[in-house]
């Protein structure tokens, strides 16, 4: 029983490293975007309830910390952030096998990656308690799989779900917009998106829509290095 237990943890412990380190799966190995997945919250969006708060890709905040906090997601924010008050019940966007419970993968202080069909993976960030959810457990779609939180674990900073898509290896980071069945054009509207997109002066129409930011890989040159960028960071600093 112990060999077994031991084989079972070294199984494991590979996966999270190849997590880390395997090559990105080819692009053709990844299942288009073709709205099959559905929002992480049930019920309509409200002051109350959840918004859209932050928009995946080249938005202000990541612009000034594309060198460091962004610095190997190629200088984007590589996810969706929701604003739900904390406890708020996170569902899963589609059918998938549990990957990770508090994984490797960032956003404390809890996390979840579901596997789904087509290499894809959804990883829930910032949930306010461990998910009571094994690795390795079927989940259907709609399922709840934990409780928003806060990243600060404080439910008083900025209590939000942090959602990301990615390819298996968590190398290849998507915009989930053309993943999610929603109506984002009102999402967009209704939701804060305080901090809103960087422009690039010299292509200003560049990346200034929620679908039209660019996919991330990990590790990857800075795809937002302007000369001209709008607003200016503060003090002048680029």
């Amino acid at each position: 029983m112990a060999a077994r237990r031991f084989l079972l943890l070294a199984a494991a412990l590979t996966g999270v490293a190849l997590a880390h380190y395997a090559a990105p799966l080819p692009l053709s190995a990844v299942a288009p975007a073709r709205a099959q997945f559905s929002l992480p919250f049930s019920g309509p969006p409200g002051p109350d309830t959840w918004m859209l708060g932050q928009g995946y890709g080249n938005t202000t905040g990541a612009y000034r910390q594309r060198r460091s906090t962004y610095g190997n997601l190629q200088g984007i924010h590589a996810g969706l952030d929701f604003s739900a008050p904390c406890g708020t019940p996170v569902r899963a966007i589609g059918d998938g096998v549990v990957a990770e419970v508090d994984g490797p993968h960032g956003s404390p202080p809890h996390n979840v990656v579901v596997d789904h069909a087509g290499n894809l993976s959804s990883l829930y960030g910032h949930l306010r308690v461990r998910s009571s959810l094994r690795v390795g457990q079927r989940v259907a779609r709609g399922q709840v799989i934990g409780e928003s939180g806060d990243s600060q674990g404080t439910c008083v900073s900025a209590p939000h779900l942090h959602l990301e898509l990615r390819d298996r290896s968590h190398q290849r980071f998507f915009n989930p917009l053309p993943f999610i069945a929603a109506d984002w054009n009102s999402l967009a509207l209704a939701g804060s998106f305080g901090r809103g997109y960087e422009y690039d002066l010299e292509r200003p129409r560049r990346w200034q829509t929620p679908d039209s930011q660019p996919a991330a890989l990990r590790g990857g040159a800075l795809l937002n290095e302007y000369r001209q960028p709008w607003p200016p960071a503060p003090g002048g600093a680029r």
